[in-house]
């Protein structure tokens, strides 16, 4: 039997239809199913007033469970509060610091001399011996060729410790070689030097703590003791010495140390935490919560300052819980919940 081409294009257009209006058809319930996935309640006729049942349950706008009661109890502001850390405004007391390098020394330390030319004929002490005031240290033979003197004592001018012996018997000596250097080792001190541009706070009685390398982890409180009355020209730094408010027999002569010295102190002022505080187009700010649970933008007037805390000079009142933490994107009276 002879098949009409035309017949034969019709029915495969048939087909073709067919398939696509089934094709579009499942597509068509995909679509639904996967919204009604998304969306529970899609569809469902809410129960009347009097059927006695139950209301439907569903999700808001951002996905949370709710019935159709509990929804108008909950205020939509509260759903986007953003979350910030606080710390109430207290009174306090704020120090200032410059943290300096320096070394541990002797209170005192003397360089013994001859007290004439000559040949070293005997050293009778060695380094870390201990010797007293007047004792003789080394004799000194002052004869020349043709020339016979008596030996010249050479004594000691402190009592202390022999910290360096430079010259050995048989040496030949001036009367400016050191023979011994002696240390007065019961008494310790600091020795650093003040930066320039601190310099006009630097006076006896400065508070300090010292942290020594060889004792890492502790410190040791001192008080500035000398101020040096000018500045060094080459380094333009001040020398100052501390005193060890506490003897530690561990601490020796020689150590490293860094000294963390306060430069001024306030008592019984305001003062907040470093991080409330923002700087903004050259002002200083920091946000409040209030009693509606609202952030509140300040402008403040800072005074002191260091690495943890600020003394606040005005735009804060005692009592006041200012925000810490969470307070890179808030704006003012936006809605805020406190958490730990």
């Amino acid at each position: 039997m002879v098949t009409n081409p035309k017949t034969r294009n019709k029915t495969s257009r048939i087909v073709t239809g067919g398939i696509i209006g089934l094709i579009l058809v499942f597509a068509g319930l995909i679509g639904f199913s996967y919204v009604a996935k998304q969306n529970p309640g899609l569809g469902s006729r809410p129960p009347s007033p009097g059927s006695g049942q139950p209301p439907v349950q569903g999700r808001n706008s951002e996905g949370q469970r709710q019935t159709g009661n509990s929804a108008s109890r909950n205020a939509p502001g509260a759903r986007n509060a953003i979350a910030v850390r606080v710390q109430e405004v207290r009174l306090g007391t704020i120090e200032t610091k410059v943290v300096i390098n320096g070394d541990v020394l002797p209170r005192t330390q003397v360089a013994i001399y001859p007290t004439v030319a000559g040949k070293l004929t005997e050293a009778r002490f060695q380094v870390g011996d201990t010797v007293q005031q007047g004792a003789i240290v080394a004799m000194v033979d002052p004869s020349r060729p043709g020339e016979i003197y008596a030996q010249s004592p050479v004594l000691s001018p402190i009592s202390g410790t022999i910290l360096q012996a430079p010259v050995s018997p048989g040496d030949t000596l001036t009367s400016q070689t050191v023979v011994y250097l002696v240390g007065e080792l019961s008494r310790l001190l600091v020795e650093t030097f003040v930066p320039e541009r601190f310099s006009h706070v630097a006076r006896k009685g400065l508070s300090a703590v010292v942290s020594l390398e060889a004792l890492a982890g502790e410190t040791f409180d001192a008080v500035v003791d000398e101020v040096s009355p000018v500045l060094d020209p080459a380094s333009r730094t001040l020398k100052i010495r501390l005193r060890f408010t506490k003897q530690d027999p561990r601490i020796r002569a020689g150590m490293f140390a860094q000294i963390n010295l306060v430069t001024q102190t306030r008592k019984d002022v305001p003062i907040i935490p470093r991080e409330a505080v923002i700087n903004t187009y050259g002002s200083w700010i920091a946000f409040v919560v209030t009693d509606e649970q609202r952030a509140q933008r300040r402008e403040l007037r800072l005074g002191l300052e260091n690495e943890e805390a600020m003394e606040v000079l005005s735009g804060l009142k005692l009592g006041e819980q200012v925000v810490t933490g969470g307070h890179n994107f808030l704006s003012d009276t936006d809605l805020v919940r406190v958490v730990p």
